[in-house]
């Protein structure tokens, strides 16, 4: 293909290409199975057609629920670990094809007093007399600085591109389950169709430049119908909105319209919680079976208690994006912050809707006091997308090289992608992460048929194995119930679907509960002593009314927490033994035999602080169960667990008791 050809095609598909070569690097660090927090649950409410956690997520879940169904011949996880790479990468594509088409249009986007625009490049017209001279081979310039001075709006559009694809937070998105993998594609899909509206000309004679907003309405109700941080680009948008047609009576006409179709669109989507969750599904958070329970959902009213909680959480929060921003971007950061100034000397107006959209998101994110916030940052590091594009502009228009210009192009590449893969790579890499599904499985492999283990691991244990459970079908008998859910009226439903018989026997605890929940789930006045009781007379008695019948497990953060002060107590005569991985409910204090640790949990190369958990956890229970056998002793029993240990699990710190039980 000649060079002129392979020019043309690489310009028509410019930002397919950039997506492509993401998505190929985003391959290398997929996770092959369940990570950490929500991935669990989320695989499995897109895999059953269930409800999410607040606010539901119905797009992300029905998009996934019809991916999986596609036959590529991968583990349910990993085709779904596989699509938000897909979302992440198309999400590049778009934001490449708009950072283009601003910087084509950047006068329209300059402030209203213009600034002189220069006809002609001279170092283009110099690098064309250049060009017809042969150089010292006799042969003439190939790369003309004018070729490469045509197409730097391509370029700039492409390294900036490739800045944020590689931004550590937005790259993690495209590794492992999550909602905001598609919220990144939506609001990139936003951002596009807002310039497209923004620059299209208007002729009050043609209806076509204003569908232009509708469409915009249109992706801007899909962004609302899966997560709820699409609000973050609304100030930005009314800022652009209202600088082209002004603050009067015909641009709220054109709202109401947009709003005619937006609504209905937002609508339709959340009418899938309503509908869906009348069915039973496996996963039914919330039980939105009444409008307002779906209102409550939707609203994510259980954790405003988070938000806006204090000025020091506020402050906490922002010391942490002030001090993390530096390894998002490295080096490139630098870029960005060219682009910052260039945008606003050269188009101001894009320059303020980029402004307005940073401040507000970190104003707004700062103010929700949760330990996993990045992912609520990341319509800023968008933004910082889009002021590295006009960066990378800035210092390509700077370059005037005499021979081979590309050659600097070249050197810059590496400056902004290796760079950033170097520092970034190893922080946003899963391809080796098994921990989780090794941990779950070994768990739920220690109990007993029918067995129930009672926790609030979350992270580690409580959502991997919904996966597990209820999509591959493992241990399915086994009852895993969370604590700390046991204080929502719908999880009462959800475990009577899942495990009709384990509240049998409770009717009347179960109702004294719902009914002083009731009042405070509705916001209404409460007896908080009343509810406390009846809470905690629930987490006994699930124990009571269970142990005749089945295997009772308690989970180690409870020992640890709960039971250590006072909240959780067993019925009279029982008491805890370890086992394995979780304490068994016993009666009496005779000795109770535990099988061998033959599991194998598998580590990454580079630990986490989650990793790092269950790898303490892990050696925390075995030593408490090796510690057991010497208080019979069982010495040979003992050290059974203390090698498993030693072999397994390298960081942790073995109790010097421990250590000198190998040497007899």
């Amino acid at each position: 293909m000649p060079d002129s050809a392979l020019l043309k095609f690489v310009k028509k598909y410019f930002a397919v290409l950039t997506g492509l070569l993401v998505f190929l690097v985003y391959l290398t660090t997929l996770a092959p199975s369940v990570v950490e927090i929500d991935a669990g649950e989320l695989s499995t409410v897109q895999a059953t057609l269930g409800i999410a956690h607040p606010t539901g997520y119905p797009l992300f879940t029905m998009l996934g629920y019809l991916f999986s169904l596609i036959p590529l011949g991968f583990s349910k996880i990993y085709q779904l670990n596989l699509l938000t790479a897909v979302w992440c990468s198309l999400g590049i594509m778009i934001f490449v094809y708009t950072a283009k088409t601003v910087l084509d249009n950047i006068l329209i986007f300059q402030s209203d007093k213009k600034l002189p625009v220069v006809k002609k490049n001279s170092a283009i017209k110099k690098q064309k007399a250049l060009d017809k001279k042969p150089n010292a081979s006799g042969k003439s310039h190939a790369l003309s600085l004018s070729v490469f001075q045509e197409n730097k709006n391509y370029i700039a559009a492409v390294f900036g591109g490739l800045i944020l694809a590689f931004d550590k937070t937005y790259w993690m998105q495209g590794t492992s389950v999550e909602v905001y993998s598609l919220q990144l594609f939506l609001i990139n899909l936003v951002i596009l169709f807002l310039v497209k509206a923004y620059i299209a000309k208007d002729d009050p004679h043609k209806i076509k430049y204003f569908s232009l907003w509708l469409v915009f309405a249109f992706v801007l109700a899909l962004g609302f119908s899966n997560h709820m941080t699409t609000l973050f680009i609304l100030p930005g948008v009314a800022y652009l909105f209202f600088n082209k047609y002004g603050f009067n009576k015909k641009s709220f006409i054109r709202i109401a319209i947009m709003l005619s179709l937006f609504i209905p669109v937002l609508v339709l989507n959340y009418s899938y919680l309503l509908i869906r969750s009348a069915q039973n599904p496996i996963m039914n958070w919330g039980y939105t079976t009444t409008l307002t329970k779906l209102l409550r959902h939707v609203s994510g009213e259980q954790y405003q208690v988070w938000l806006f909680s204090s000025f020091n959480s506020a402050q906490k929060q922002f010391s942490y994006f002030v001090s993390n921003l530096p390894s998002e971007f490295w080096s490139s950061l630098f870029i960005a912050a060219v682009g910052i100034v260039y945008s606003f000397i050269k188009a101001r107006k894009f320059f303020v809707f980029l402004a307005i959209t940073f401040l507000f998101t970190v104003g707004y994110a700062i103010n929700y006091d949760i330990h996993d916030i990045d992912s609520y940052f990341l319509l800023a590091y968008l933004a910082l997308g889009f002021f590295a594009v006009f960066g990378s502009l800035q210092l390509l228009s700077l370059l005037k090289l005499k021979e081979y210009p590309y050659l600097a192009t070249a050197l810059l590449v590496p400056l902004l992608i290796v760079v950033e893969l170097y520092f970034n790579y190893s922080a946003v890499n899963q391809s080796d992460v098994y921990t989780f599904q090794d941990y779950a499985k070994a768990v739920l492999g220690s109990v007993d048929k029918n067995a129930v283990i009672f926790t609030y691991e979350w992270d580690y244990l409580v959502s991997p194995s919904y996966y597990f459970q209820f999509v591959e079908n493992y241990r399915r008998d086994v009852a895993v119930v969370d604590k700390e859910l046991l204080r929502r009226s719908w999880y009462y439903h959800q475990l009577n679907t899942i495990h009709p018989r384990l509240l049998s026997g409770m009717h009347d605890d179960v109702n004294d509960f719902l009914q002083a929940v009731a009042p405070f789930e509705s916001k209404g006045k409460f007896d908080p002593t009343l509810l406390e009781y009846t809470y905690r007379k629930i987490m006994t008695d699930l124990v009571a009314t269970n142990i005749s019948k089945r295997q009772f497990f308690i989970a180690p953060e409870l020992f640890e927490n709960e039971m250590q002060r006072g909240q959780f107590t067993l019925p009279p005569g029982y008491t805890l033994v370890p086992d394995l991985l979780l304490f068994k409910v016993v009666k009496g204090n005779s000795y109770v035999p535990a099988p061998d640790p033959n599991f194998e949990i598998r580590f990454p190369k580079h630990g986490t602080v989650y990793t790092n958990f269950i790898q303490n956890t892990i050696g925390s229970m075995l030593a408490r169960r090796a510690l057991y056998e010497m208080q019979f002793d069982k010495i040979d029993r003992a050290k059974i667990y203390i090698r498993k240990i030693k072999n397994d699990l390298p960081g942790y710190i073995l109790p010097q008791q421990l250590e000198q039980v190998l040497e007899r």
